[in-house]
């Protein structure tokens, strides 16, 4: 099989917050795609990058009292935890605000401009006249114009898929103030998607296949471009690809004032940080000797995207037409899932409080090679929702991943190293004909080799799964246990236990895509090189090879793991119900007396400074008068950097009892304010006394 060189990326995360589990999702599935080309010997370049601009992220940082780089910087130091705790394998992580896209974005502009497919048309356009403002789609909601759902974005509509113009909204209002929009006109520049050109050349590519003779799109993504593009290509809108100032973003050239639309740059960031990957050396370290323009120019290179099922229209029709008409590679595949969901077919969702917090099951010390195992058990090459079932995933690792995977070394590994010095013999008539199995290319490697390319984990594992039941049955019918009670049977407790071993390893291989950490250890324990670690084993370990002593390779999930990351965060509404402007309504009343138990002081921040392992709280030193310092954790991080608090005043509940934290003791707890909404809304304001008060003064 000749070299595969691919270029390969996964939807670019908003920079506004954290990673979420659907993020986790879809770079576990990308991962175990990649690994497996990588493990072929493919050459493969995995990149990811911030989606940084628009102006969500420009309001937030104005909110939180950063500049958007300061803003964008710290989301993006907060990303390492998730990428290294979840063992995701991309070469390079950068950001759309950057240089790189800066060049990329505006030459590709120019190239469609060039080509007569940008045009300038006076529109009207929501303003709201609180924030004095022209607010993007994604800060104006209201009425599906198509299906009536309420509160839905100004772009799409989550509930039936429709695309539209934010003006075309019912009962339109700002996400902002709460206000009815005002319409008022503006010059925008449009890419024009409409134009024959690019209809033709859309319908041929939807439908077209990749070099290896495979289609470019799942059925279920070409049935809904084939939909957009409707009858003779009347389906498709000019594309709207301008903003007016204030506006987070890439200057449009010759246009003062205007700014391209976040969904211009942000695809044009997957080729940015490619090219930033390349200008830095890292190709080179890889082994890929040619610059960026000699890589992404080559039509050898192959362009595989992985996205979610709610970003197919900018994928599969405005990206593939800027690219082709700015005299760019078109991508050979989008490899598209669907969204994780709740037992229940509930999407998660944070603000309901069914989400999983990836770093919450990271601190639970949950392995996270047994989300990897139970996503790429749930997920096939079609869009479908998968859905996360405690109970199912208890299953499938203690039983399936521990109980019949792991099990098998330490079922028989014992026998070798306390009988046999540790060395593997020569194999019974019963492990040969396994071995003989798992060596056939139509009963194994070559058969779960395509389920891993079509991207098919769910079926690969059923087959792997059938697998481990034919090692387990073969060891229950040998008994190596029984066999080490009788001397007379020394060496058929010898070859029982080497075949054994020798099925471990093909094994180990054959999930090696899913279990990397795992895969590695085994490879130590088995004392073998990093060749034999790759895909299609069709070699024997000698007689006399030695293996390492065994020690335990994975535990089993506890279930006091798995309901502390279930236990559900309260949903805001359940604090207290949201006003029409956003703001949360007063909660229930209270007594003097209720008020009267609470111990609030003028705490003056003596010192502040990050927690390891942790991408929401600081560490705070107080000072509230009574001659100790106080040590608080505050979830602040998001909305200030430690060195700008310390000596600054704020308000302390200073009679809480204390808590202990897996970092420490918080001994209270600091007030700040926040909008009800932090999705769209994402600021936190720290309680700040006017000047004069000083620390250990009561709150009254």
């Amino acid at each position: 099989m000749s070299q595969r060189r691919l270029f390969v990326t996964t939807a670019l995360p908003y920079a506004n917050g954290a990673f979420h589990i659907g993020h986790i999702m879809e770079y576990i599935q990308a991962d175990i795609w990649v690994r497996f080309q990588r493990m072929q010997g493919h050459a493969v370049h995995f990149v990811g990058a911030e989606d940084a601009h628009g102006a969500p992220i420009m309001i937030a940082a104005e909110k939180a009292g950063k500049t958007p780089q300061q803003f964008i910087a710290e989301i993006q130091r907060g990303r390492k935890p998730y990428l290294d705790g979840f063992h995701l394998s991309f070469d390079h992580w950068h950001s759309t605000d950057s240089p790189e896209n800066v060049e990329l974005s505006q030459s590709i502009y120019r190239a469609l401009r060039a080509q007569e497919l940008v045009a300038t048309r006076t529109i009207e356009q929501f303003f709201d006249p609180v924030k004095n403002m022209f607010l993007p789609d994604r800060y104006i909601k209201g009425e599906c114009p198509r299906c009536g759902a309420k509160d839905q974005n100004g772009d799409a509509c989550e509930v039936c898929g429709a695309v539209y113009a934010a003006t075309e909204l019912k009962n339109p209002y700002s996400v902002l103030s709460g206000v009815r929009p005002e319409l008022r006109t503006s010059e925008h520049y449009f890419f024009k998607l409409s134009d024959t050109r690019c209809v033709d050349f859309l319908r041929e590519w939807t439908t077209s296949r990749n070099r290896h003779g495979e289609p470019r799109l799942q059925a279920e993504v070409l049935a809904k471009a084939q939909e957009w593009l409707g009858e003779g290509g009347k389906g498709l809108a000019d594309w709207d690809i301008s903003r007016d100032a204030p506006y987070f973003g890439i200057p449009i050239p010759d246009a003062p004032g205007k700014y391209f639309y976040v969904w211009l740059d942000a695809p044009i960031g997957y080729l940015a940080s490619l090219k930033s990957y390349f200008d830095i050396g890292k190709a080179r370290v890889s082994g890929e000797p040619r610059s960026y323009e000699e890589f992404i120019a080559d039509d050898d290179v192959e362009q595989i995207h992985f996205i979610g099922k709610d970003i197919i229209y900018f994928h599969s029709l405005f990206w593939p037409a800027m690219l082709r008409f700015s005299g760019r590679k078109t991508p050979d595949n989008l490899f598209v899932h669907g969204f994780l969901t709740v037992g229940g077919g509930g999407k998660m969702s944070k603000s309901r409080g069914t989400g999983i917090d990836p770093l919450k099951y990271l601190a639970l010390d949950m392995n996270a090679e047994w989300l990897r195992y139970y996503v790429a058990a749930k997920l096939n090459g079609r869009v479908e929702d998968i859905e996360f079932n405690p109970d199912d995933f208890v299953a499938r690792v203690n039983s399936d991943l521990v109980g019949k995977y792991v099990n098998i070394a330490s079922r028989v590994a014992g026998f070798i190293t306390s009988r046999f010095e540790g060395k593997l013999g020569g194999h019974d008539a019963g492990g040969q004909l396994l071995i003989r199995k798992m060596h056939s290319d139509d009963a194994c490697w070559s058969r779960i080799g395509r389920m891993y390319a079509d991207r098919d984990t769910s079926r690969a594992i059923r087959e792997i799964g059938a697998l481990l039941d034919e090692i387990n049955l073969y060891i229950d019918t040998v008994k190596p246990w029984e066999l080490a009670k009788v001397e007379v049977d020394h060496l058929r407790l010898h070859e029982a236990c080497s075949a054994a071993i020798h099925l471990f390893w093909y094994a180990t291989v054959l999930l090696r895509p899913i279990l990397p950490v795992t895969a590695e250890r085994v490879r130590e324990f088995l004392n073998l090189s990093h060749a034999q670690m790759t895909w299609g084993q069709y070699a024997v370990l000698p007689r006399g090879h030695s293996i390492r002593k065994y020690t335990h390779l994975m535990s089993r999930v506890d279930p006091a793991q798995l309901d502390a990351l279930l236990e559900p965060a309260m949903p805001a509404a359940d604090l207290a119900p949201e006003s029409d402007g956003g703001i949360e309504s007063i909660a229930p009343e209270i007594s003097i007396e209720d008020f009267a138990k609470l111990d609030l002081r003028i705490a003056r921040i003596v010192d502040a400074a990050q927690v390891d392992g942790s991408d929401k709280l600081l560490r705070l030193t107080l000072d509230v008068g009574d001659g100790r310092p106080r040590n608080v954790f505050a979830g602040i991080k998001s909305a200030y950097a430690p060195q700008d608090l310390i000596g600054k005043l704020t308000v302390m509940v200073a009679n809480l009892a204390p808590r202990k934290m897996k970092f420490g003791v918080s001994e209270g707890m600091v007030l700040a304010a926040s909008h009800a909404d932090k999705k769209t809304n994402p600021g936190l304001y720290l309680l700040n006394p006017h000047a004069g008060a000083i620390p250990g003064m009561r709150v009254m």
